[in-house]
Formats: C-alpha cells, structure tokens, sequence
C-alpha cells in the first residue's frame, strides 16, 4: 500500500473505520499507540497529535512537554483482527516537535536520516530478518508460563510441531496487512519457531519487524498461548536471534556489501549495546550456535556474519542481534559502520580469523564500549546514548 493523505481520507469512510491507531516506539523499539477518531485524521497529518514526551522512553530530553504524531499515509493498514464493522486501522507516525521539526531522539527519524546519508553518498542499502520466538502455554489466568507448547525439534512437522498452525495464522495474518512473510519453520527449542521475511528498503523493512511482533502477539493470545522473544527465554535450551540480512549496492549496481561487512566487523563491538540491550542478550552469546567472536565465513555456523555470494549478489547476514533491540536504530547503526567501511574500502580478514576478538560478555562491557565509542557520538543524539548506558 502506497497511499496519500487524500486516499486515506477516503479509505476512512470507504471501509467505516471508526478508529485509527497512530503507532510510534520509544528508544527501544517498544511499539506505543494512541488511537483518534476519523475526525481527527485531517489534524494528525496537518498539525500532529499531541503526547507527554516526558513519560517515553528515550523522550524525556525534550525541552517541550508535548511533542506531536505526525502519520506516514504509506503506512496505512487494517489491523485484520478487529471487527468488520467499525474497523481499525493503524498508521506509523514520525515523531516532530511543535513546529514540526524532526525530533532528534525518534528512532525512526535517527533511521531516515542515516537512509539519506547513504543516499548522498550513492549507496543503497537493503534488509531482511529471521527472527526467532518461544511459544509458551499460559495459566487459567491468562498469564505466561515457561511450559512450551510442543517439544518438537528444527524443522519437524506435525503433530510434533504444533505450531504450525500458529505460524500460518501468523503469516496469513502479516499478508492481510500489506507484508510478504518468506519462510516460517519450527526452530531447535521446544516451542521455538521462527518466521523470515524477504529484504525491504530499510525504513520498511524496520516498520515491518515491528508489525510482525505485534502480530506474533496478538494470534498467539488469541490462541491461548504467550510469545516470547527475549534473547535466553529457557537457560538451558537455544536462544532467539534476529538474524539481519544485509544487501548493499552503489548507484552504478555495483556489490559493495563486501565492504560493509568489513566495516560492521569493525565497528561491531561499539554497536552491540544497541543490537543486544539486555542483560540476558549476553548470556545467548555462545550458547548453541549463537556466536560469541568477531569473525565471519562463507560456511554458515556459529560465526558473527554469514557471507553468502549468491547469483552476483552478496549477502551479510549479522547473527549476533536479538529480538528485544529496536530495528530503527539496528538498521541506522548498520548503515553507519557500512559507509565506514565503503567510505575506507575496508578488506575483511582472513575467513573465520580474529577468534581471539571476542564480543563484549556483558552489558556493562557493551555500555562502556559504547560510552568511549567517538563512532557512536558522532551519529547518535545524546538522548539515544545515555537511555543505553545509563
């Protein structure tokens, strides 16, 4: 979907929708909302819907008390699971200040910018994911436990796996509102499943992982059942990645994304506060196939990127991310260490070398990085470091 402000407008009355959810995140991806009635819509786009900056996360730097949702009409979708009648939809919203400015610590806006320096240095990146999650069976209360919902292994099908009904609900679901899902299979943990998505313009594709977490949400609670996307959600059984696939061209078609790897390798540790925001992200580091060194190979193992040359055009898949970071500032922040690399024509070392580099085993290592990281200064607004760090 690809809508104006006037299509919009008449999508409202030719559907009878009754509300409109304007959707944002706050400096960790967590999806907020606030929902207007039709009569309102003419405002959001004109001037912005008002909210309490200084109860968002990552907002509270703000020298105004109000900021404003401004609403991408490209964004527009049904949110299938509301009734026919009276439907809902929801607009992601860009977050400005009273004169409609920018504001500096919205994610997205930290994201569009990093797209338009890549674009004045004519380099056009791409993204896909794979990301993981535990289902997990719930009380008589509704609330989560940690029972899995099967014990079937990589890949088994049913009855084993019983989730798979879920992930085709889940994915059926996704295509209603506008998305195409790739792949979807049961993964090594019990319970464990993950669903793929084709690669997207950054902006997209980051709009896009935040739809799929709240859709993965929402069926399995309608299924009675909790998903769970945190990096170790069982101490002794595989972690959730979120795995990023990263595509990479200059204006004249040419594969740069050799160099951009080189560059994430380079920048990696100064980055993976952001990528990995937990305590728990650390613990996954090592476990399983998940990786815990700065090297890469063509191999596909338990290395920190996967480099796949396929048909002329190369792949970097970055494995060390999890679920709970924000795909905005991910995305921005990739983008940044990719320029890096193609800015200084960076060469990668030798294949599956540097084990002796490991990752940071710790937040509090990953904050310090960060925090002495003069790469990380100089593209990210104060407000963003200092929710990170603190």
């Amino acid at each position: 979907m690809n809508f104006t402000e006037s299509e919009v407008m008449e999508y409202i009355e030719e559907e009878d929708a009754k509300f409109i959810r304007l959707a944002f995140r706050d400096a960790f991806g967590v999806q907020k909302n606030i929902s207007i009635m039709p009569s309102e819509v003419h405002k959001a786009f004109k001037d912005g819907i008002a909210i309490n900056a200084k109860v968002i996360r990552g907002f509270e730097g703000s020298e105004e008390a109000n900021l404003y949702l401004k609403p991408d009409p490209s964004t527009l979708s049904v949110l299938p699971w509301r009734p026919d009648s009276g439907r809902v939809l929801r607009m992601f919203c860009d977050v400005c200040t009273s004169d409609g400015t920018p504001f500096e610590a919205d994610t997205r806006n930290i994201l569009r910018k990093a797209v338009e320096e890549a674009e004045a240095a004519g380099i056009e990146f791409k993204f896909g994911s794979e990301m993981e999650f535990y289902l997990f069976k719930t009380d008589d209360e509704s609330n989560p436990t940690k029972i899995p919902y099967d014990e079937a292994g990589y890949m088994d099908i049913a009855p084993l796996d019983r989730g798979e009904n879920i992930r085709r609900e889940i994915c059926l679901t996704i295509e209603e509102m506008g998305l195409t899902p790739e792949r979807s299979h049961h993964e090594r943990g019990p319970g464990q499943n993950e669903i793929d998505f084709h690669y997207g313009k950054p902006l997209k594709a980051a709009d896009q992982i935040i739809t799929f977490k709240m859709v993965v949400a929402t069926v399995s609670d309608r299924n009675g059942l909790y998903a769970d996307f945190s990096p170790m959600p069982l101490s002794d059984k595989p972690g959730n990645g979120y795995h990023i696939n990263i595509y990479a061209h200059d204006k004249d078609g040419k594969d740069v994304a050799k160099f951009v790897a080189a560059g994430i390798l380079s920048k990696i540790k100064d980055i993976t506060v952001f990528l990995n925001p937990t305590d728990a992200s650390y613990n996954r580091f090592g476990n399983g196939t998940a990786p815990d060194k700065v090297n890469w190979s063509r191999i596909g193992g338990s290395e920190l990127i996967h480099i796949d040359d396929v048909k002329g055009s190369t792949r970097v898949e970055l494995r060390s991310p999890d679920a709970l970071s924000n795909p905005y500032l991910a995305y921005a922040l990739l983008i940044y260490a990719g320029l890096y690399g193609i800015k200084n024509e960076l060469t990668l070392s030798e294949e599956v070398q540097g084990e002796s580099v490991l990752l940071p085993k710790s937040r509090k290592e990953a904050k310090k990085i960060a925090e002495d990281s003069e790469f990380i200064r100089e593209i990210l607004p104060k407000a963003i470091i200092d929710k990170y760090i603190s």
